[in-house]
């Protein structure tokens, strides 16, 4: 009998317990990636060159925003701005492609890319404030760093959301149900993603580290693609409505004049 318990009880003590272990699981299924990631984004040259490629998306943005689409609002102009930062080429292309006034005709994953656009652009300042406090400045744990990174990205994303509805003149009530509704599950799966890559690549990492900001950076643009499908069937069910169509707003700017 004590051999039976002996034998049966090896397995318990080796299964994993909880969160804890499923974290511990996910590290260990992914870290063959973060063996390759870490040198590339620990690389001064390659980080470098990363952010000069940034900084000209940056330029061409700008550039195309005041020479062919100025009819664009300032808070849209301030998403785009903030997704080339966050992603460069990428957002760049995804701002091309969708959210110029000269796209040929709008559909559904131009709509769902400029929703997630919209949601990007306010939990990814949420989400660099929060581990920058939490994790820079602060050194937490793990945990209280998710926890963390996780609230203030909520906060940025519903607050991109509120105040547009409140200026519209929707009442605080109203315009927090319908974020809570419509932004909620986006943001979650964005910020899993996101900030479960950043901890992966760079839970031990410093501010003063390369690794810190190019892991950042990086677990940002995850989010985005993860969360894109899922603005898409939001948009799809009439959940969210997603940001207005940029053509529409070429033709009412040539009405007005």
């Amino acid at each position: 009998m004590v051999e039976d318990v002996e034998v049966t009880a090896a397995p318990l003590a080796q299964s994993p317990e909880g969160i804890g272990g499923l974290v511990k699981q996910i590290e260990h299924t992914l870290k063959p990636a973060r063996e390759v990631l870490v040198p590339i984004l620990s690389d001064p040259v390659i980080v470098g060159t990363w952010a000069l490629v940034v900084l000209a998306c940056v330029g061409v943005l700008w550039w195309d925003l005041r020479s062919n689409n100025e009819p664009l609002g300032s808070m849209m102009k301030g998403v785009w701005t903030l997704v080339v930062l966050y992603s460069g080429p990428f957002g760049l292309a995804v701002y091309w492609y969708t959210g110029r006034t000269q796209i040929a005709h709008d559909s559904l994953w131009r709509r769902g890319f400029r929703s997630t656009a919209h949601c990007y652009s306010g939990c990814g300042a949420g989400e660099v404030v929060g581990i920058t406090i939490a994790q820079g400045i602060l050194a937490l744990t793990v945990g209280w760093v998710a926890a963390i990174t996780f609230g203030f990205a909520y906060l940025f994303g519903y607050a991109l959301t509120i105040g547009p509805l409140m200026q519209d003149g929707v009442g605080f009530k109203e315009a927090t149900w319908d974020a809570l509704l419509s932004e909620t599950p986006s943001i979650t799966v964005m910020e899993i993603f996101a900030i479960g890559t950043d901890l992966l690549l760079a839970a031990d990492a410093h501010m003063g580290e390369i690794l810190f900001w190019s892991a950042l950076a990086f677990s940002l643009s995850i989010g985005f693609l993860v969360a894109w499908p899922v603005n898409v069937l939001l948009v799809e069910f009439g959940v969210k409505e997603g940001m207005s169509n940029p053509a529409e707003m070429r033709e009412s700017a040539s009405s007005a004049d």
